[in-house]
């Protein structure tokens, strides 16, 4: 169902579009390509939004800095210094996240209205083009999010994107997921299937790749997540054609489940402990597939580098069940 949701000062109209299949609801707006709500059952059959929202357009507008549900980028996490060279030239970008660039700058795809169309009978395509040098990125950007549900309810994200000129590129859905419905998320339980993660200086900038074994970065068994994350999991599984699982969160209390699968190499775990009014400090938990951050400075991480002729694919399966 596709209806008008707000309209901005400028006049521009915002719509929402609500996808139904298999006991799941989820509400997607125009508007930063926000996933608004994901209402799924718990164990005995009660429902509940998992996700961290607000009610109406001005909530976002308000409240942007946690970028919650949005589609980020045109590179989702930080680029040290807000600065990165490609094919001998330098780049500058907005440092929205002294001194980084932090998810595409002061004015992203999590601030910009979406173009949206059906995409089947369980999906919704949206689409926008990113001109050449917005917030500072290079080549003329054409990119698409198609949102839609499976047979089981699970909620598919499929990335595509060209490019007239040599660019960076690097999306995720920025949702955070609160299983409980409300409450603390700190008692959640969380697997991720990563045997190193990218420690990260004072900047939140990674300093290598280290092992996860003997730290409380090891999540390869499932337990309590608590507090203090904001850091990108090297998944074992590497970059794939197809979404592999390579996490599982779950709320003993409701009982309800959510697994993610990904073709991207990397996963932001981020606990929320910087949420403000109207929220709090570890109310939902964030699990961002990605790329690295500052992969373009970092030549040893997976190249984020498209050029033209080429297309960016990107996939995330984000399932929901209860036990």
């Amino acid at each position: 169902m596709n209806e008008l949701f707000a309209t901005l000062s400028d006049g521009t109209p915002v719509h929402r579009w609500t996808l139904e299949r298999a006991g799941v609801r989820v509400r997607i707006l125009s508007y930063g390509g926000i996933v608004q709500s994901v209402e799924v059952p718990d164990r005995d059959g009660r429902t509940a939004d998992v996700v961290l929202g607000f009610a109406g357009l001005e909530g976002y507008l308000e409240h942007s800095g946690p970028y919650l549900g949005a589609l980020v980028g045109r590179y989702a996490n930080r680029i040290a210094g807000g600065r990165f060279e490609l094919d001998g030239a330098t780049y500058a970008l907005a440092p929205n996240n002294a001194p980084n660039s932090l998810h595409g700058g002061e004015h992203g795809f999590d601030k910009r209205v979406w173009d949206m169309e059906p995409a089947g009978a369980h999906g919704v395509r949206l689409s926008r083009i990113s001109p050449h040098g917005e917030e500072g990125f290079p080549g003329r950007l054409e990119v698409s999010g198609t949102y839609s549900l499976d047979e089981s309810g699970a909620l598919r994200i499929a990335y595509e994107a060209v490019t007239d000129a040599p660019t960076i590129v690097n999306l995720t859905n920025h949702s955070y997921f609160n299983l409980a419905g409300s409450g603390n998320a700190g008692g959640h339980e969380l697997r991720i299937d990563a045997s190193r993660f990218t420690p990260v200086d004072a900047d939140l900038i990674p300093t290598g790749v280290e092992e996860v074994a003997g730290t409380r970065f090891d999540f390869r068994q499932a337990r309590k997540v608590g507090a203090g994350y904001d850091h990108n999991f090297v998944l074992d599984k590497g970059i794939t054609e197809q979404a592999v699982e390579v996490a599982e969160l779950y709320d003993p209390a409701s009982g309800r489940l959510l697994t993610v699968a990904t073709t991207e190499p990397g996963l932001q775990l981020y606990t929320a402990d910087h949420l403000t009014e109207p929220f709090a400090p570890g109310d939902a938990i964030a699990l961002e597939t990605q790329h690295f951050p500052d992969s373009p400075n970092r030549p040893e991480f997976p190249s984020t580098v498209l050029r033209p002729g080429e297309v960016y694919r990107s996939q995330t399966v984000y399932g929901f069940g209860a036990r």
